[in-house]
């Protein structure tokens, strides 16, 4: 059987390079997108409701490229509605519905440490669980010194508290978990349904979902009907829906790939490219917010050698 060209490693270092990149370009993005809408840091609800919007439209526009990639409209198989369902309440859903409670409750850098170990957890659960492929000491190793990078790029010369609260660090691993279960489903379901037709239909649910959850948490928070009545309103307007549609962009190219690379590949050697996104995102920040960070050009750099070190020894 002739060998898909998404197996070469050059090609899976390309295209999982491209992936981080976007997401790592999410994260400036997503906050420009609050600032667009009038979100406020702490309005949790209001931002589950933007997440909602954003991978439904990521879910559209999924289901447009891969439509037009395969040259006929994308329709689910017979039975992949249970894969669909499942993948819409791990990677979209929970993910990011944990992730936003924890952030509210928690800094961003130890947000970024938590998620960097979706790797670790992804690998323990395709090998010990799944039985999809080996737990090895060399891709302990590599995550090991992966995570090293991660670490170093955001701790930055500044420490970080090790208090640990439910709804804060507690929800941000809960949000790790959540995807390194759906990373090791997309490798088992692409088997039997295309990964583009995955990510399209479980986006649109996934964001009907976090729109709902979204906006019964402002109801019950007691969030006035014209402050929700905002977003509504700006997303008609260009520099709204400008954003919304940058961001689902990202989401909709970004994990359509990713499953193109977890079907044939690996999920280790997939997900160790996940360590490449928070380094992305403290270099993006940077230059598209001005954001002052404490990470010099050399820590960078060493994260940035640390992290493809660690990829290295995967391979």
């Amino acid at each position: 059987m002739k060998k898909s060209i998404l197996e070469k490693s050059w090609m899976v270092f390309i295209v999982a390079i491209l992936c981080t990149a976007l997401w790592g370009g999410a994260f400036p993005g997503i906050k420009i997108g609050y600032q667009v809408f009038h979100i406020s840091s702490q309005a949790t609800g209001s931002q589950i409701m933007f997440a909602g919007i954003r991978f439904f439209l990521a879910g559209c526009l999924a289901w447009v490229i891969g439509s037009i990639s395969f040259r006929k409209p994308l329709v689910p198989k017979k039975g992949s509605f249970p894969y669909i369902l499942i993948l819409a309440i791990l990677q979209t859903y929970l993910q990011y519905f944990f992730f936003y409670v924890g952030l509210a409750h928690t800094t961003g850098v130890k947000a970024s440490i938590i998620e960097a170990m979706n790797v670790f957890v992804a690998l323990l659960i395709a090998a010990l669980l799944f039985r999809q492929e080996q737990l090895t000491g060399k891709k302990i190793i590599g995550c090991i010194i992966g995570f090293v990078g991660v670490v170093l790029v955001n701790l930055s010369g500044s420490g970080v508290a090790f208090d640990f609260t439910i709804a804060g660090e507690g929800a941000i691993f809960l949000s790790t978990v959540a995807y390194a279960f759906s990373s090791v489903c997309i490798k088992r379901f692409s088997k039997y349904e295309e990964p583009f037709v995955l990510s399209a239909y479980q986006f649109m649910l996934g964001g009907v979902l976090l729109f709902l959850t979204g906006l019964i948490w402002n109801i019950n928070a007691g969030v006035k009907e014209e402050e929700m009545l905002v977003m509504a309103k700006t997303l008609f307007t260009s520099s709204g829906m400008g954003i919304v549609m940058l961001l689902a962009g990202i989401s909709a190219v970004a994990y359509s790939l990713w499953g193109q690379l977890l079907k044939y590949n690996e999920v280790s050697k997939v997900t160790i490219f996940g360590f490449l996104t928070p380094v992305f995102g403290v270099v993006f920040s940077a230059i598209f917010l001005a954001e002052q960070t404490a990470s010099s050009p050399i820590v960078v750099i060493i994260s940035l050698a640390l992290v493809s070190f660690g990829i290295i020894l995967q391979d």
